[in-house]
Order: C-alpha cells, then sequence, then structure tokens
C-alpha cells in the first residue's frame, strides 16, 4: 500500500512539469539573428554572414554544397541565346576603383567610422583592420569584405558602406565614328552611368559608313556583346542603349553595303553629328568643272572656309562642280568612299529617280573624302536629255559657237534648252547684207563620239522644236551661211582681186618709167643753164 501511495503521488506531477517548462519557452522571447553568435569564427571570402543576400548560392555539382564560383567573376554584359549569340543587355552593379569616395559607418564605433577614398592600387585604410582590397567589388560585396575583417576584432560588427562620390569614368570608342579615341566622363553617384549613345555623340557621332547594327562592346571581366542601335532608332528599343562602365571599350565597325533609305532617316538620329560642316569631296565624270571641292548643303558652291549648314548631299557636290553635262548618266552615279577600316566603299546613286520621281533617298549624304563619278551615259535619248537640262542638276548657263554672218560671232552664252534662235540673238542677229536668212547648219558632237550636221529652217516666230527652232546643247556650233549675192559678189572680187594686183603691179612700172624720163629732162635743162653762163 506504500508503495502503491508512493506510485500514485510520482505520476501526476510530470505533466505539471512539462507544462511549466513549455510555457516559460513561449513566454520568454527568440533572440534576433544579429544578437546570435556567429556560427564559424571565420566565414568564407567575400561573404557577409548578416546579409542573407550576400550569401552565396550552393553549386548543386557539389557534394558538399560549397559555392565554387569566384565572387569577382562578372556576368556577361548581355544575355545569350540557345545559339550563343548575345542578344539582350542585362546591367550590372556599380564596380569600385580607385579614385571612389567611400563612407563606412561602424555601428556604435564611431572612431571607426568616416570618408575614405580608394587609393590606385584598389584598396582602402580603415582604422584597426588596415588596408583593404575593395577593386572590382560591388558595394555590398565590399561591404561584406569589410565586415569580416572587423570580425576578428569586433563582437557582432554591424558595417555601412556608402558611395559618396564615384570616380570618373573612362570608356574608349573606335571605327565609325568622327573623333575616335578615349573619352573621360565624370558621375555623380553609382546610378548615374552614361549610356552607349552619350559616348558616342562624346566622338562626334556615327559616321555614313556605320554598321548600325553590329556595335560591339567590349568589358572587362565579361564577355563582348553585340548592340543593335537600328533597333533602338527604329522601335525604341532601350535595351540596346546600355549603361557604359569604367574601361569599356566600343567599336563601331563599317558596313559592308549602304541602304540610301536608312542613310537618310539616320542623319536624323540622336547618335549622328549635330554639327554639319562643309566637307572635302571631289568630283570627276560628265560634270562642267570636275575636281576637288567644299560642300555645303546650304549653297551650291562653298568657298574655303565656309560655314556650318545641312547635311551635304551629292546634288550640292553636282551643282559645286557646275553641273552635268548633256552626256551625263544620272542612273549610275557613283560614290567612292574609304572607310575608317581603310577598305573602300561603293554606294550606288540614281538621281534620275529622284528627278522622275521624287525619291529623296537617292540624294544620299556626303561625308569627308567622298569622291563622287559621273558616268556618261551610252544611248541618247532626247526626251531625258531635254529634261535633264532644264533640272537643277544642270549649269545655270551653256557656251555655244555662232559663226558665219552674224554681227558679233563667237562663242555666246545662253541658258540650258535655249532655242537656237536665242544664241542667233545673242550674237547680235543675222548680218543685213551678207546673211542667209533663210536657214543655218546646226553642228553638234553626240555622245558616241560622231557628229550631226544638219540644216534647220529659221522661224523667229516659232516656240521651241526640234524642225525650226531646236533646243540647244552645250558646245553646238551654229554657221549662218552667206546669202547668194553674196556669195556672187565674193565670187567676183575673188576672180578680179589677181586683175587688181597686176592693175597694180603696172601702175607701180608705169609710175617709175614716167619718173625716170622726167629725170632725163631735168638733166638736159641743167646742162643748157651751164653753156649759158
Amino acid at each position: 500500500m506504500v508503495l502503491n501511495r508512493g506510485t500514485s503521488k510520482k505520476h501526476p506531477t510530470r505533466p505539471l512539469t512539462s507544462l511549466i517548462v513549455l510555457s516559460i519557452v513561449a513566454v520568454v522571447p527568440a533572440p534576433v539573428r544579429a544578437q546570435l553568435p556567429a556560427l564559424t569564427p571565420n566565414p568564407p571570402d567575400g561573404v557577409n554572414i548578416l546579409s542573407p543576400s550576400a550569401l552565396p548560392l550552393p553549386d548543386p555539382a557539389t557534394s558538399k554544397g560549397i559555392n565554387t564560383v569566384p565572387l569577382r567573376q562578372l556576368p556577361p554584359c548581355v544575355s545569350v541565346n540557345s545559339t550563343g549569340i548575345n542578344t539582350t543587355p542585362v546591367e550590372e552593379a556599380y564596380l569600385l576603383g580607385a579614385g571612389d569616395q567611400l563612407r563606412v559607418d561602424v555601428f556604435n564605433v564611431p572612431e571607426y567610422s568616416g570618408e575614405f577614398e580608394v587609393l590606385v592600387d584598389g584598396t582602402i585604410n580603415l582604422p584597426a583592420i588596415g588596408n583593404i582590397s575593395v577593386q572590382g567589388l560591388t558595394i555590398p560585396a565590399a561591404n561584406a569584405e569589410i565586415t569580416r575583417r572587423y570580425n576578428k576584432t569586433l563582437k557582432r560588427p554591424l558595417v555601412t558602406l556608402t558611395l559618396v562620390a564615384a570616380r570618373p569614368m573612362s570608356i574608349a570608342v573606335a571605327g565609325e565614328v568622327t573623333r575616335s579615341g578615349s573619352y573621360t566622363i565624370p558621375l555623380t553617384d553609382e546610378n548615374n552611368f552614361p549610356k552607349l549613345t552619350e559616348a558616342i555623340n562624346l566622338a562626334g557621332g556615327i559616321t555614313r559608313a556605320a554598321a548600325v547594327r553590329e556595335v560591339r562592346l567590349r568589358r572587362r571581366n565579361a564577355a563582348p556583346c553585340n548592340l543593335n542601335l537600328w533597333d533602338l532608332f527604329q522601335n525604341g528599343n532601350l535595351s540596346q542603349d546600355i549603361s557604359l562602365r569604367d574601361g569599356d571599350e566600343i567599336f563601331i565597325p563599317s558596313t559592308t553595303s549602304v541602304d540610301t533609305v536608312e542613310n537618310t532617316l539616320l542623319a536624323t538620329a540622336s547618335f549622328a553629328p549635330e554639327e554639319t560642316r562643309p566637307v572635302k569631296i571631289a568630283v570627276t565624270g560628265e560634270v562642267e568643272r570636275p575636281g576637288p571641292y567644299i560642300v555645303s548643303g546650304t549653297t551650291n558652291a562653298v568657298a574655303e572656309g565656309g560655314g556650318p549648314g545641312d547635311p551635304p548631299r551629292v546634288a550640292q557636290a553636282l551643282q559645286a562642280a557646275g553641273g552635268v553635262t548633256q552626256l551625263a548618266d544620272m542612273r549610275n552615279i557613283q560614290v567612292q568612299r574609304l572607310t575608317k577600316s581603310g577598305s573602300q566603299q561603293v554606294i550606288n546613286v540614281d538621281l534620275w529617280q529622284l528627278l522622275k520621281g521624287g525619291d529623296f533617298s537617292q540624294n544620299i549624304l556626303l561625308q569627308e573624302g567622298d569622291l563622287v563619278i559621273v558616268p556618261t551615259a551610252q544611248e541618247p535619248f532626247a526626251d531625258e536629255v531635254t529634261e535633264l537640262a532644264d533640272s537643277s542638276f544642270a549649269p545655270d548657263i551653256i557656251q555655244v559657237n555662232v559663226v558665219g554672218e552674224v554681227d558679233t560671232p563667237g562663242v555666246v552664252e545662253v541658258r540650258p534648252n535655249a532655242p537656237l534662235n536665242d544664241a542667233i540673238l545673242a550674237a547680235g542677229g543675222f548680218d543685213e547684207v551678207r546673211a542667209n536668212r533663210g536657214s543655218v547648219e546646226l553642228i553638234r558632237l553626240n555622245r558616241n563620239g560622231t557628229v550631226e550636221k544638219r540644216k534647220i529652217s529659221v522661224d523667229f516666230e516659232a516656240g521651241v522644236n526640234e524642225e525650226t527652232n531646236p533646243p540647244l546643247r552645250p558646245d553646238d556650233i551654229i554657221v549662218i551661211n552667206r546669202s547668194g549675192l553674196t556669195v556672187f559678189t565674193d565670187t567676183v572680187g575673188q576672180i578680179l582681186d589677181p586683175l587688181d594686183s597686176l592693175l597694180g603691179i603696172f601702175d607701180v612700172f608705169r609710175g617709175f618709167s614716167e619718173g625716170f624720163g622726167n629725170g632725163n629732162d631735168n638733166d638736159d635743162d641743167n646742162d643748157n643753164n651751164n653753156d649759158n653762163n
């Protein structure tokens, strides 16, 4: 009975004790993460045990769950698709480097807090722990490294790292830009990164030979990527205007072929040159004055040192050279361009499409050093020649020769497509006495080298027509023949000229003989006078 009594008293106390323990645990709050001691005295390099986001992800390929990827390894600047081609740019965090101004705040330890500059070797000198390398680290990674170092001297240090002043960025721009080279861009903070187009504008903008779909970006510790500025310009894809980082290298290659429409549209892009100055070009072939010129889009021909204006185009180059001749092949004009890579680019231009259909894209933009070649047409088309002479590509005046029976024969200047009557009047009109007013002869050099000669019946009251008043071409020759009476009188004169010469000789001899006779008589008279004396 005693044993039973004792047993009955012992067992009821066990549930009561467990209940008391559970109540105590429920009432006492659990400690926060910051109050917990460090699990390991020396955490891995670059890991902030106070920041869960800074913990490395375990590598599934390792059995121990340790991340084997180095902390400073950077991702590529763009994502890569299944074909291995870089497509969409990925923005990266700011990487610290020499010249950055940092502020380190250690909670409740003001003597360790303050502002520090990243030195040339990429380190900062902190109180109590000395030099720490932060070169190439993001701000969270550098914060974790500083925390790890202070963890050896402080118990559970709380470190806050902020960027006070970012260092200037150095980037390089090369290829098809106006001014290749290295550029320095100041930054105000870690989020104020310059864009790709800003760097291109610093280099003077793209040239006319730029392959804007294949812009290449090389970044330190990252895979190179290609960017498509045409997608930005055409579709507004801002992901192609990537933010730059210190040390980025931008290269714009030369395009292998030029689309005349794109060439015109890109002139309005934000990354195209804003200020367009006169450019030095050369024009050869079927133009009035072949040679080198300085051309601007605001005037036909700009003298040396002309001012800025609109982008110069092929039409301005032809006008600077005095206009095209009647032998010009407007369908096959070529623009030869030397690219930055040293290769030659040939652009075919059909200005006849501009003249007939208003295709403005054919009037492409020019750049420094372009050579414009106007070839000779193979087959003449009278209607096309007439239409070309009335266009802005033709010279303002042409020269023709008027010879024969006019008041002032010689070279006269008339407007293109001027009728034959205008040239006769410019030469003073027919000679009223000697000219044949019924018809004249027109001599013309054809494109194939042959000479055409035809007789034109003159009618001053007729309009422009091929029969009686044809339109003139440069270097035409108009021959005004003599009238029938003038031909007769000139022939008679030619016959009488020898007789006049003989009569003249006879008169000379007759005068000589008469003079000789008079001289003898005088001698006789002198002799008689002497005898009388």
